[in-house]
């Protein structure tokens, strides 16, 4: 059975520190909350460079403050997965250099970057996470993709192109739209992965809506990952709501225990299986990792 981490998708969130029910009293800096979440988790998912890219000197700064075997699964900047990014979160150059018409909207796409600054914010994104890398401590790089980014060759070349972008990091791949999953699409899309040695992330989140994949177990690399999104179905697609309150569930010990069998035959399929909560409010994510750790110990 190969190695089994568990931990949350988020050390930094202002409900948890808030909550004063995680972190000590004396963890008040940055550097404190690291090095203890850290002494009781053995990984953590990297949620800050989704909406912004990150930088190598905060990456150095990660790998000072854990210990060495500590791993960090790093997500994705949000325009690499066709997500909207707000101009700006780009980088103050960049911006700077983005074609007339670009430098009025809110919002820039993928489509709308010329090449070479697309290419530039691909290598500044390797860049940043580079010191994880050399230090042994880079997981995956996450690919999440939104629940408009839909089954077609296009789309499966866009993810090859993700990973060429990459090429000496791991990238792990999550879907938001059921049809990739479907009784139509399943095989296809999981030999597509295989064939790639690219990680599913398979998801536990609320059921009934076209963005809910079902929770199955799938290793489709030496590296499996499983995301646990909580099971909010009122909030999940609710217009105007914040993504504390979309993900603001605590699983029950029975829920927890619909996935040990599947983490069981996801951990006989590869060498290290990434068990995550992204359940980010105040402190649930903390409590059911703990819990999951629990269950195998």
């Amino acid at each position: 059975m190969g190695e089994i981490l568990v931990g949350t998708c988020s050390w930094t969130d202002r409900t948890l520190i808030e909550s004063n029910r995680f972190y000590p009293s004396r963890a008040h800096s940055a550097e404190a909350r690291l090095r203890y979440y850290a002494s009781e988790f053995p990984i953590v998912e990297v949620d800050s460079s989704y909406y912004a890219l990150p930088n190598e000197k905060t990456s150095r700064l990660w790998v000072e403050r854990t210990g060495d075997k500590f791993i960090f699964d790093v997500k994705a900047f949000r325009l690499f997965t066709h997500h909207p990014a707000q101009r700006r979160a780009l980088p103050g150059d960049i911006e700077e250099a983005l074609p007339s018409q670009l430098k009025t909207k809110t919002n820039i796409y993928l489509r709308d970057l010329p090449e070479e600054l697309l290419n530039e914010l691909w290598k500044r994104f390797e860049n940043a996470v580079l010191p994880l890398d050399n230090a042994g401590k880079l997981g995956v790089v996450l690919l999440q993709f939104p629940p408009w980014f839909l089954p077609g060759n296009e789309q499966r070349e866009h993810i090859l192109s993700c990973q060429e972008k990459l090429p000496q990091y791991r990238v792990a791949v999550e879907f938001r739209h059921n049809s990739w999953v479907n009784e139509k699409n399943k095989e296809r899309t999981m030999a597509f992965l295989r064939d790639n040695n690219l990680p599913y992330v398979c998801v536990d989140q609320p059921q009934g809506f076209e963005s809910s994949l079902p929770p199955i177990a799938e290793a489709t690399s030496d590296i499996g990952l499983v995301r646990f999104h909580g099971r909010n179905n009122e909030m999940w697609e609710k217009k105007g709501v914040t993504v504390t309150e979309r993900f603001n569930y605590l699983y029950s010990e029975e829920e927890l225990q619909e996935w040990i069998p599947k983490v069981e035959e996801l951990a006989s399929n590869t060498r290290q299986l990434h068990v995550l909560f992204n359940n980010c409010y105040e402190d649930s994510a903390v409590s059911n990792a703990a819990q999951m750790r629990w269950m195998f110990d």
